[in-house]
């Protein structure tokens, strides 16, 4: 006989979580196993005394670390992924019922920092991951497309994580909304 699963979505359920995610699972051995609560000294004099409150830069360097070990390149399409995970909303700290921030937010809060302290923070944070054997000192890219390629084995190059982390950033910010929006203001005045 053939059966047939009905979905009706229930109005309240009652879970967590923590239990939700496995105990073995990456991004719980990441956020056990990295201490990044130096960010918050080091990132300090970037910020008011008044105003709203930002995003924690913990969460904002977890956030693009999720980016760059997943190759996501948009703070929209990262954000997306994010919310989608519960793994990685777990290792970012915001339970099932809250809403992650905007990506113009972390376009934004990029542009507080600067390109120079930033990309020399967000290298800090892969040394870490690298100096734990959360990473391998190597970047590897595979393209899934079938076709045959024209090209020596010869040529194909390790990329030092480290420095790759500077492109990364650089795609970050050629896919970034908020610089499109800037520039164009710019080109109004």
């Amino acid at each position: 006989m053939q059966g047939r699963k009905d979905f009706t979505p229930r109005l309240f359920y009652e879970l967590s979580l923590d239990r939700l995610v496995p105990t073995d699972n990456f991004y719980r051995k990441v956020n056990q196993d990295l201490d990044l609560h130096f960010l918050y000294k080091t990132t300090q004099k970037y910020y008011g005394s008044e105003g709203q409150q930002s995003i924690d830069p913990v969460f904002f360097f977890k956030i693009l670390l999720v980016g760059y070990l997943n190759n996501i390149n948009s703070d929209r399409a990262l954000l997306r992924y994010c919310s989608n995970c519960l793994d990685v909303r777990l290792f970012l700290g915001y339970d099932l019922n809250e809403e992650l921030p905007w990506h113009s937010t972390i376009s934004r809060t990029r542009q507080l920092f600067g390109e120079e302290v930033f990309l020399s923070l967000f290298q800090t944070v892969l040394k870490m991951c690298v100096n734990k054997g959360m990473v391998r000192g190597k970047r590897q890219a595979v393209d899934s497309a079938f076709i045959k390629a024209n090209a020596s084995m010869d040529s194909l190059v390790e990329k030092d994580v480290l420095e790759d982390a500077s492109a990364y950033v650089n795609e970050l910010e050629e896919n970034s909304e908020y610089k499109v929006t800037t520039e164009r203001k710019k080109l109004v005045e």
